[in-house]
């Protein structure tokens, strides 16, 4: 009981009915611990910042501001001693695979029951991972795998600078946004565009785009 009082778990869904269940499983799982719930990736980084102790999250991949995969990309670079498990209503083996290659620490579909979710967490908090066991997660082709690799490389900044490109947001905006100077953009634009072996901000934007629509193959001569 006391070791169990001692974790402290951010519940981060948009909805409130399966962000109960998953309170339940919890605190069934680990009487005493500390729960912690929101509703968008906000919300979320705000409670990792203002918790700082937190020892795993629990993270819908469509809740407002995920972005698709950009969300979990912004938070294992940003908060890469916190194990984050994705909970998804989307869970087609492509989707999996490539949560659990950006760093995710387990996978747990919506569709499955109570004791799976009790199976997946407790695995993660021994230190392990955990997938579905009868979903064949084998390799990707080759120009799939290797965004996966160059997208983790981002660090949380240039993640964030991806996001508004996405958006249209032009270097001067966000600098403002993010308190830097136009400069400093211009530097993180320059090493986004290095690290995703694409040649314009046009192509930095289809990249940011299939982001969020689970394609990752980005053709060199777009844009």
């Amino acid at each position: 009981m006391a070791e169990s009082e001692s974790y402290h778990f951010l519940i981060a869904d948009d909805h409130p009915l399966f962000r109960g269940a998953l309170r339940q499983t919890i605190d069934n799982l680990f009487p005493g611990a500390g729960i912690t719930e929101v509703g968008s990736l906000e919300d979320a980084v705000s409670a990792i910042e203002g918790e700082r102790d937190i020892d795993l999250v629990l993270l819908d991949l469509s809740m407002p501001g995920m972005r698709g995969f950009a969300g979990l990309i912004y938070l294992r670079a940003q908060y890469q001693g916190v194990p984050v498990v994705i909970v998804s209503a989307t869970e087609d083996p492509p989707t999996i695979r490539r949560c659990m290659e950006l760093g995710a620490s387990g996978f747990i579909p919506k569709s499955r029951g109570i004791e799976v979710i009790r199976e997946a967490v407790t695995a993660v908090m021994n230190g392990g991972v955990w997938s579905p066991p009868d979903v064949d997660l084998g390799d990707e082709e080759d120009d799939v795998a290797a965004m996966v690799q160059r997208m983790s490389t981002l660090t949380p900044q240039q993640v964030r600078v991806l996001m508004m490109l996405s958006e249209g947001l032009l270097n001067k905006q966000i600098a403002y946004e993010l308190s830097v100077s136009e400069a400093t953009v211009k530097a993180h634009v320059s090493a986004i565009l290095q690290k995703l072996g694409v040649e314009s901000r046009t192509q930095a934007v289809i990249a940011a785009a299939r982001i969020e629509q689970g394609n990752w193959q980005v053709a060199a001569a777009s844009g």
